[in-house]
This record gives structure tokens, sequence and C-alpha cells, in this order.
């Protein structure tokens, strides 16, 4: 796969983060943001992302490779993964309804798409051998003044510090987890069939936690069931998107890639919303397209270089 085709998934991705936090905005307004109702979102969410990557993956495959990739290459590193992966998912997506519940969707954004920047960008660094290169530094320094522009003092914040922190730490162990498992040399499955391992076994899971949690029996209605359609779909995709990709570009260049494509994607939607974007966030996603362009364009000059041995 080329490095253009590389981009051209994460791009892809980028679009399909940005909707998705518009739809788990969505679910949690017309369902709820407790424990029970992440467990709700992730049965229904599962099987539609399950389905979407099946289908996609039978067109050009057919049926009989796609299923014979859910069980080639299983292992115990594939199962441990898979459970680090689908707990993860389940501490972000509890702290992501509770914080935006409290907090307003620009600070919940900060902390989300930093920690899903910087944590791949330390740990890639730091575990994987990635090279810190000029262009590396200047996308992530561009970026992050980028998000903190379009920081605004949220009602309540000091209550909810805790589950933004959580969005901060887990959606960046995503990521982390993410490369973890596509740099490590055990025997493994390639990034469909761990995807679409890690989706079912995640569907069993939350089917059986469904019968342990106690909450309110709420029903979904139409709009909590194509918010979680929506999420399930975009999240499962994109994520199988960022797994192939990483077979060429290092953990470090990606996220940071995929932060400032989600801020332009937002505000774009936003322009359709009944909250239009103000001049700072405007200002944050031109920086945030300059930060992308000269990650891409800026010669490879290595800085610093640390290998774990």
């Amino acid at each position: 796969m080329s490095e253009i085709l590389s981009y051209g998934l994460l791009t892809a991705s980028t679009v399909m983060f940005g909707f998705m936090f518009f739809f788990s905005d969505m679910f949690r307004r017309n369902y709820g943001s407790g424990f029970k109702a992440t467990v709700v979102s992730h049965i229904g969410g599962g099987i539609i992302g399950f389905i979407a990557i099946f289908i996609i993956n039978i067109i050009p495959l057919g049926f009989k490779t796609v299923l014979s990739q859910i069980t080639a290459g299983f292992s115990p590193f594939v199962v441990i993964m898979s459970l680090l992966t689908i707990t993860n998912g389940y501490l972000f997506s509890y702290c992501s309804f509770k914080s935006l519940g409290k907090i307003n969707l620009s600070l919940y954004s900060l902390f989300s798409m930093l920690g899903g920047m910087a944590l791949p960008f330390v740990s890639g660094i730091l575990f994987h051998g990635e090279p810190l290169t000029v262009a590396k530094l200047v996308c992530f320094a561009i970026i992050t003044i980028a998000l903190l522009i379009t920081t605004e003092k949220g009602k309540g914040k000091d209550k909810a510090a805790i589950y933004y922190i959580g969005v901060f730490t887990f959606n960046g162990m995503s990521g982390v987890l993410a490369k973890i498992y596509q740099a490590m040399p055990y025997t493994k499955m390639d990034s469909t069939g761990y995807s679409l391992f890690k989706t079912l076994l995640g569907i069993i899971i939350a089917v059986l936690l469904l019968f342990i949690v106690k909450g309110e029996n709420k029903k979904l209605n139409l709009k909590s069931i194509i918010a979680m359609a929506g999420s399930g779909t975009l999240s499962n995709v994109a994520n199988w998107l960022i797994l192939i990709a990483l077979y060429i570009l290092p953990a470090s260049v990606q996220y940071p890639f995929i932060t400032g494509g989600t801020m332009i994607v937002s505000t774009i939607i936003s322009l359709f919303c009944a909250k239009k974007p103000n001049k700072k966030e405007i200002f944050a996603v031109i920086l945030s397209f300059l930060g992308i362009l000269l990650l891409i364009y800026i010669p490879e000059i290595n800085i610093l270089k640390i290998t774990w041995r």
C-alpha cells in the first residue's frame, strides 16, 4: 500500500470521526449518559459496525475469505489486545457521555483530540523507534495551539474534571493500543480480521453486561437508534482504516493528522447546525489545515530517535 493511499484512508477516517462526535452527543441527549447507556450503545453500535466492515470486505474478497480472516492468526495476544481495547472503549464512552452532559462541546473536543494526538505521538517516539522530525514537532505545536484557541470556559467543569481527564486518557490510549497491536511480532490477525473479531467479542461482552448492569430501563426511540447506528458504524470503520494505515504511516504522523482533520470536519458540520462556528474556531481550523500541510510537505529532518533495547 502506498503512502498516498494511507493518507487517503486517514482523510476518510477524519471525516467519520467528525460526524461520530455529532452522533454520540445525539445518543446521549435521547437515551442517557449512565453506564447502562454505554452498554446499550456498544451493543447497537457494535452490531451495525460489524455488519458494515463485513459487507465492505465481502464485495472485493468474498464471503469465505472474510469469514476465514476472523479465525486466521487467532492467538492469546489477539484476545488480550481485544479485551484491553474493548475495556478502553467502554471507559472512553462512559466518560464522553458524562462529560458531554456537564461541560461544553468545545472543552470536550479539546481534551478528546489532545489525548488522541498526544499519547500516540509520544508513545510512537519513545517505544516504537519512530523519529522525532521537524515536521511532526511543528504540526503537533500548531494543532495544540489551534485546540487551545477554541477552548471556552464550561459550566460545572470543576465537577466534571475526572470525566474530561478520562476522555483525554482513554481516547489517547485507543491509538496507543492500535499501534501496539500492529508493532508487536506475535501471531495475530490482519487489520480486517482483528477489527471483526474485536467487534464481535465486544458485542458478546456488552450483551452479558446488559443482564448485570442496573439502570433505568429506557426505550430506544428513532433518534437514539439512528445516533447509535451512525456512531457505531463510523467508529468501527474509521478505526479499521487507521489500523490499515498504521502499516505504512507511523503513529506520530497519523494522530496529529487525524486531530487537525477532525477539527476541520467538525467545523464544516457546524456550518449547517444552529450554532455556527465563531471567528476563533475558523482561525483554529485554518491553523489545523496549515499544520497538516506542513506535516506532509516539510522534508524529513530528524531531531531525535529513541530506541528501547
